[in-house]
Order: C-alpha cells, then sequence, then structure tokens
C-alpha cells in the first residue's frame, strides 16, 4: 500500500498557487483532490470522458494523485506543473493505458510506480495500443517494475522526458508508425534503453535522436538480449542519431535484422560488450562518425551466414578496447575495433587501442566484397586481419596506416590460424580476390 506520509508531504502544499490554463478544465471540480490518500482513478477516468467530448485540455494542480486503472478515451491532453503535478501509482490493476484511440497528449506530469507491481497484462507505467498520436513531453516517469512506457502500433512522440528505474526499459515501442523519440534522458534501468521492435521484419521509420542513455543493466542476463542503451529489433528504416550513451552493460546501440537502419553521430562509452552492433539478418546499414570510447569491441557488422550483408562504416573514431566483456567469448573473441563480412567499405577510420584486431575482414568462409581504405589504426594487437580460407570472396586494402601493431600490420587467417607472413611487407598477397596495396607499417 502507499504510504499515507508520501502522498502527503513535498508537493502537496503547492496545489492552492496555481493558475489554471486557458480553456482547461479544473480537475478539483470533478472531485480530484491533490494529496488525497484515497485512489482518484475512477474520478479521473470520468473527467476524461467528459474532456474528450468537449476537446478541453484536462489540468491537474501541483500535488500528489494516488490512481489506478485510467482508461484514456479517444481524445485526452492531461497537464500539468513539470516536477509538481505526481501521479503515483495505487497498486490496483493498470496505471495509465489506451487502446484504439485517436490522440493522447500527456505533458508536464511526474508518473510514479512506486514500485509496486503492475498486474494483468500492463506492460509499463504508460501501456498505449494503437494509438494514432502521442504525445509524450517534459514528463518525468520513475519506479516501474516493467517498462516505464510501452507504445504498441502507436505513431507520434516522445520527448524532453526523463525516465529512470525501470525494471525493465525505458522505452519500449513496437510496430511504430512516424514515431519520434528525441531529446530524452533515460537511465538506472533493469534491462534496455530505449527498445524499437517489430514482430516480423519490416519497415518502420522510427527517429530516435538526441537522447541521453547511462547505466543500463543486463538484469534478465543473456549475452545481448538485454543490457543495451538503444536496441533495434526487426525494425527497418531507423535512424539512430546523435544520442549519447555511456554505461551499457552490452551495447550502446544493437540492430538485429534492421534493414536501412543507420547510426550516426553518436557519442558511446563504457559500454560492456560490442559498443554499436549491426547483425543477423539486416541489409543497407550505415554506422558513420560517431565516438567509441571503452568498450569489449566497438563496431560489428557481421553474421553473413544469417544474412546480415550491405552497408558502409565511415568516419568512425574507435578507441580502448579491452577483449574483456561480460561472458566467456566465441572465437575470435573480443577486443576488435571493426568486423565487417559481406558487402561493405570500412573507410576513414580512425581506431586505436584494440586488443586484438584493429579491423578484421571475414571469419572463416563468410567474407564478401569487403573494402577497408584509409584508415588509421594504432596501437593494436594486430592491424587487419583477413580471412584466406578456400572458396572466400574479394577483398580490398589499401592506403591504410597502421602503427605499432604488435603481431603484423596485415595478416591472412584462417579462422584463428594465421597462415600467411604481414602482407604489408610481402607487397602481394598471392591471391588474385585479395589486393593489398600502398599501406604504411611502422
Amino acid at each position: 500500500m502507499i504510504n499515507r506520509r508520501l502522498v502527503l508531504g513535498g508537493m502537496a502544499g503547492l496545489g492552492a498557487g496555481a493558475l489554471l490554463p486557458a480553456g482547461a478544465l479544473a480537475a478539483a471540480s470533478a472531485g480530484l483532490k491533490p494529496g488525497s490518500p484515497d485512489d482518484q482513478g475512477k474520478a479521473l477516468n470520468a473527467l476524461l470522458q467528459k474532456a474528450s467530448q468537449s476537446g478541453n485540455q484536462i489540468f491537474l494542480q501541483p500535488g500528489t494523485y494516488i490512481l489506478s486503472g485510467v482508461e484514456f478515451p479517444q481524445r485526452a491532453n492531461l497537464a500539468g506543473i513539470p516536477g509538481a503535478t505526481r501521479l503515483l501509482y495505487g497498486g490496483t490493476g493498470s496505471f495509465l493505458n489506451a487502446s484504439n484511440a485517436e490522440q493522447i497528449r500527456l505533458s508536464g506530469l511526474v508518473i510514479d510506480g512506486a514500485n509496486q507491481p503492475l498486474t494483468g497484462n500492463s506492460k509499463a507505467l504508460v501501456d498505449f495500443n494503437h494509438v494514432r498520436q502521442v504525445v509524450i513531453d517534459d514528463c518525468d516517469f520513475m519506479a516501474s517494475t516493467r517498462n516505464a512506457v510501452a507504445l504498441y502500433q502507436c505513431g507520434g512522440r516522445i520527448e524532453r522526458s526523463r525516465i529512470e528505474r525501470a525494471a525493465d526499459a525505458g522505452i519500449f515501442a513496437s510496430q511504430s508508425s512516424g514515431l519520434a523519440i528525441t531529446g530524452n534522458h533515460v537511465h538506472d534501468c533493469g534491462n534496455g534503453g530505449i527498445l524499437i521492435f517489430r514482430d516480423a521484419q519490416g519497415p518502420d521509420g522510427t527517429i530516435v535522436s538526441g537522447n541521453r542513455v547511462e547505466n543500463i543493466r543486463a538484469d534478465g542476463g543473456g549475452t545481448g538480449q538485454n543490457g543495451n542503451g538503444i536496441n533495434v529489433f526487426r525494425a527497418g528504416n531507423v535512424l539512430v542519431s546523435n544520442n549519447v550513451l555511456k554505461g551499457c552493460a552490452f551495447s550502446a546501440v544493437r540492430a538485429n535484422a534492421g534493414n536501412n537502419v543507420q547510426i550516426t553521430g553518436n557519442n558511446c562509452t563504457d559500454s560492456g560488450e560490442m559498443a554499436l552492433y549491426s547483425e543477423f539478418g539486416f541489409e543497407g546499414a550505415v554506422i558513420s562518425n560517431n565516438i567509441i570510447d571503452g568498450a569489449a569491441s566497438g563496431i560489428s557488422m557481421v553474421n553473413f551466414d544469417g544474412g546480415g550483408r550491405m552497408g558502409t562504416c565511415s568516419g568512425n573514431v574507435v578507441r580502448n578496447l579491452t577483449a574483456i566483456g561480460p561472458y566467456p567469448a566465441d572465437a575470435p573473441g573480443f577486443g576488435i575495433g571493426i568486423s565487417v563480412e559481406a558487402d561493405i567499405s570500412v573507410t576513414g577510420n580512425v581506431v586505436e587501442n584494440a586488443a586484438l584486431y584493429g579491423i578484421k575482414l571475414g571469419w572463416g568462409p563468410y567474407m564478401r566484397n569487403l573494402i577497408a581504405t584509409g584508415n588509421v589504426i594504432r596501437q593494436s594487437g594486430m592491424g587487419i586481419y583477413v580471412s584466406v580460407v578456400d572458396g572466400v570472396g574479394s577483398a580490398i586494402i589499401t592506403d591504410n596506416i597502421i602503427e605499432k601493431a604488435a603481431h603484423g600490420g596485415i595478416v591472412g587467417h584462417r579462422w584463428m590460424d594465421a597462415v600467411t607472413g604481414d602482407l604489408i611487407r610481402q607487397n602481394a598477397s598471392g591471391n588474385p580476390r585479395l589486393i593489398v596495396e600502398r599501406n604504411i607499417l611502422s
């Protein structure tokens, strides 16, 4: 049960002085009282229905309102004073739900789950299904035992909001249409920051831009299903840009089976596993102009055996890769700056302090149509790994500068075994499908 002192203290005393916005309905006229120890979900539902019919906004005075089982109608505009109007989950049924609605707007609200279990099928504090236009602006979400926000088949935007201490993910958006998630701060969540999912692979078009995502754990375990700052799963045409991501247990940005995904201009520090990942059945990925500082590995565009192919990796700064990950790694291991496998150009990147390889081209027979040109690789275990197993595809490695590579500049491999000398020093690979020219080793 909610602690009575928690409700009556703090913000409840602010209510009398707030001015009512023009055109808004006063919540007090419907019996909603800030600081009341009673669950006021039914009173809010009645007021929402009235406001939906009239088109008015509902303005909640500063203070704390205990609510359960709130069901938004076709249209709703619920507003408060940022940081001062607090909706506290009463622990009975769902919290804030909507289904098959036209437009719902939430602004200036603190939405607090009080760490109470969400019951039934509720996936989040705010759980919206089939809402054409959702607007969540300048709200605070905290202490959810599941997700903070869950949207299914919704459009609209989530912006300028703060989300913390969700036991699962901060934002979970599935089957979206025209959704934008911008300018939010998501931190200290149990299994994910911002998740963009689809039930089956297909176009999505969500924009995830300008967010700050920090301290994302992987309480649910696994080898990458959890612990990602931004996770794109099966969703195509998604733009992930200009986010600041720090302290994610696995990836800062992880795209799984996402076609035409762009990951650009992000700042990623202290990632526990692969900082930026495009994996499993993707086509057309672009990873460009990101900064990575501190991770088990840097950038991976792989899984050609599972259909992962086609993209560019350019203009990234990748450094301080430790080779120590959150689980025992399969071969070839962690500590790799950039890994690619099929139909990918790797150009103009700078890699420094990669414990194993600066750039890895292919893995066993999984290599086709790769270019690595104009990159700078410093202080790596090996500069460039290139697969030379029988039947492997083509690769061009030209005009790279490799400095202080402990185990060679460019070396051909069969799986983990180095089977050539340094191809920079040999000045020829002996393989017409492998061109190695104009590289500098110092």
